[in-house]
């Protein structure tokens, strides 16, 4: 049975150019994102066998290979969601602020999210998110798909800052990709994710 699937990009490969070139967008969805969908697939089914055998010696590593896997597939749906070929600018309302008030201003945001993003050690991202235990907005410098995360935040916008998103057209300068990164984020989808996570946790 299959429980996870690869969602649709909501626009052409070659619609976020120049910033991010179409090559690049159609290996990362076609290939990588495809791959997560396949792992977790995959490991459910693993972890179904080991429970109908009884044999759980095995459950600590297709754990962890779940959570890479699904974390991974959740954090590119959102990806694609966060970007867009009219993207850019700034956010308004009350996205806007709410980075005010826990950032100090965008240009603290902005600057906190890129170097999270840049600085990753080896592969991973840098998210914005909402955390509802202490209702604000934080930022979260995230290792593969799902180390170093709060358990209850709710990711916003995320970049991915894994050499695939980016190695073909900015090489390893990755600082270079987080700016571009800019250009293309759809501020309309990140406000709609903050609005529908403040509301479940008032």
């Amino acid at each position: 049975m299959t429980v996870y699937s690869l969602p649709d990009l909501p626009y052409d490969y070659g619609s976020l150019e120049p910033h991010i070139n179409g090559h690049i967008l159609e290996l990362h969805h076609d290939k990588h994102h495809a791959a997560y969908v396949k792992g977790a697939n995959d490991t459910i089914e693993r972890i179904d066998e080991a429970r109908d055998k009884g044999d759980f010696s095995s459950i600590v590593g297709l754990e962890k290979t779940l959570a890479f896997n699904v974390s991974g597939h959740v954090l590119h749906s959102l990806y694609w969601q966060n970007m867009s070929p009219d993207g850019g600018g700034r956010p308004e309302g009350d996205l806007a602020e709410a980075i005010n008030e826990y950032f100090g201003s965008f240009e603290g945001f902005h600057g906190q999210l890129s170097a999270a993003t840049t600085l990753v050690q080896g592969s991973g991202w840098g998210v914005l998110s909402y955390e509802p235990t202490s209702k604000r907005l934080i930022v979260e410098q995230v290792y593969d798909h799902h180390g170093n995360v709060a358990q209850t935040s709710v990711p916003l916008l995320a970049f991915d800052a894994w050499e695939h998103a980016y190695y073909l057209q900015y090489k390893n300068v990755r600082p270079d990709f987080v700016k571009a990164m800019w250009e293309v984020v759809n501020w309309q989808d990140v406000a709609a994710r903050y609005a529908a996570a403040t509301a479940k946790a008032a």
